[in-house]
């Protein structure tokens, strides 16, 4: 491998390997989901094609600014200050990213948060998965697991809260039941506008995601 190849994956955002404890490697939650079909998402891909923007660029750099929001916030809860995510970013995405962590900060001040866990990855002995979940704790008076998203709020991100809930339960991150499932999309600009949708059961999103992950069991025999 090159001294240019090296450097081009040393600069890639890394996937977490999630493994059980004998060292089986397993799939991760957003891999599993991404077995769903994803209409909304197609047609927003073609609607800026047809615009004339080139669709990997764009994507790739509403993803740093996503991910830089991310950062921002998971910063801020843990008590290193926000502004360390922003150490090395171009001005565009440090504006947009700022954008997304002052809605982030109006939210905040209408709610106690104390965090349990944020962004701790964890695997299912049981069903055999991974995944890493944003945000596990207490908001107000009950125990709550958040994602926090930039460009809408889709059905597929409470299947996700519903596997994340899992593990958190069968790894013994919380000792009472989780009330509320809750996803909060910040927006990058005033074009977008903050949402926000809160769920008491995901039972049904649950179930879809077990079937997701018999897909894939399935999958892995045919390509034996």
């Amino acid at each position: 491998m090159t001294t240019a190849e090296k450097s081009l994956k040393s600069k890639a955002k890394q996937h977490t390997v999630y493994t059980l404890a004998n060292g089986d490697r397993v799939i991760g939650v957003t891999t599993a989901i991404g077995l769903l079909e994803k209409p909304a998402l197609k047609f927003w891909a073609n609607k800026i094609g047809l615009q004339g923007i080139k669709i990997s660029e764009y994507v790739d750099s509403l993803a740093e600014v996503g991910t830089t929001a991310h950062a921002m916030i998971l910063a801020d809860l843990s008590g290193k200050g926000a502004e360390t995510a922003l150490e090395g970013k171009d001005a565009d995405t440090k504006t947009l990213a700022e954008n997304c962590y002052l809605s982030f900060c109006e939210w905040r001040k209408g709610h106690k948060v104390e965090p349990i866990a944020l962004e701790r990855p964890l695997v299912s002995e049981r069903y055999r998965y991974g995944g890493t979940s944003d945000f596990i704790g207490r908001v107000d008076d009950a125990i709550e697991i958040i994602e926090f998203k930039t460009g809408g709020i889709w059905p597929e991100h409470f299947i996700q809260l519903s596997a994340c809930s899992q593990l958190a339960q069968e790894n013994g991150l919380v000792s009472e039941p989780i009330r509320r499932f809750r996803v909060l999309s910040i927006p990058r600009a005033e074009t977008e506008s903050f949402d926000e949708k809160v769920k008491t059961s995901v039972s049904v999103e649950w179930q879809i995601f077990e079937h997701c992950l018999a897909i894939y069991e399935l999958k892995k025999k045919l390509e034996k």
